[in-house]
């Protein structure tokens, strides 16, 4: 029986995740695009470097998004969380990004010296804002759209149907 439960949860979850994850690279590239002026690499000579960069990051943020709900759907033990809990599992996925994104930040930034702030990044704490910000705008926009998709395709259901 446990495995029959837990296959239930499970595998739903990781489908999802996936279709989260693919939604929040989208979103996410367009944001690093955005705030690669506030970080040093922008002036980098090397296009295949910014656009490794650029890669790099949009891939991690696709991984911590899919973590993010991953985490929210174990949290609440379902799921289909951005439909039947939407903003409760919103705020388990946000804020697992914003808390691994400021670590990051900082162990990158500081630690390992793998990246840099340009003079134009806003920091709070030593932290650059624009990062943080990625990581309260960018989910929200990605549940906005998957409910949105939820509505228009209602006659699909994207919860779990065990029992």
């Amino acid at each position: 029986m446990r495995n029959t439960v837990e296959s239930c949860i499970a595998r739903p979850l990781l489908r999802r995740a996936l279709l989260w994850a693919g939604l929040s690279l989208a979103l996410n590239l367009v944001w690093e695009v955005a705030q690669l002026p506030l970080y040093t690499i922008a002036r980098d000579p090397s296009v295949a470097r910014i656009a490794y960069a650029v890669l790099h990051c949009t891939l991690g943020d696709a991984i911590i998004a899919a973590a993010g709900f991953i985490l929210a759907g174990f949290v609440f033990q379902d799921a289909d969380w951005p439909s039947s809990r939407p903003w409760s599992g919103g705020a388990v996925a946000t804020f697992f990004g914003l808390v691994y994104t400021a670590y990051s930040e900082w162990q990158n930034v500081y630690q390992a010296g793998a990246w840099a702030y340009s003079a134009s990044m806003p920091l709070v704490f030593g932290i650059g804002l624009a990062p943080l910000l990625q990581w309260l705008v960018v989910p929200v926009a990605t549940l906005l759209f998957v409910r949105a998709w939820v509505r228009t395709h209602s006659h699909k259901t994207l919860g779990a149907t065990c029992q």
